[in-house]
């Protein structure tokens, strides 16, 4: 039965790159207001991703005005319009709500320096 709805899933799964926890990245996102569509970007740091195939979520975390703003994102959305990836983190967690907590530097996470 899963192999079923898998092949189902797949033809709406879209091509989105790889990114783990505590990368920051820029989701283009599409809003639309009345009749018109715009784009507008939400740009944080990757603090939880969870689900698989077509329901996979991930959990973005921004400061905006000394206020912790959080949105989640269905991975495979016909609203979202790309991603990008602005830095890898380092991080040894599989979730980073710790983050919630924290404040100014604190609340950074170190780059992860990718040597090729």
């Amino acid at each position: 039965m899963e192999k079923i709805i898998e092949a189902v899933e797949e033809k709406y799964l879209k091509d989105v790159p790889v990114f783990h926890i505590g990368d920051t990245i820029r989701v283009s996102v599409k809003i639309r207001e009345g009749k018109r569509e715009r784009l507008q970007a939400f740009e944080g740091i990757v603090i939880a991703v969870s689900g698989r195939g077509i329901s996979k979520t991930f959990k973005v975390r921004r400061v905006s005005f000394g206020i912790g703003v959080e949105r989640t994102f269905l991975m495979h959305s016909p609203f979202i319009e790309k991603i990008q990836i602005i830095r890898h983190g380092k991080v040894r967690r599989a979730k980073l709500y710790y983050l919630r907590d924290r404040i100014g530097k604190a609340a950074q996470v170190k780059e992860k320096i990718i040597r090729s």
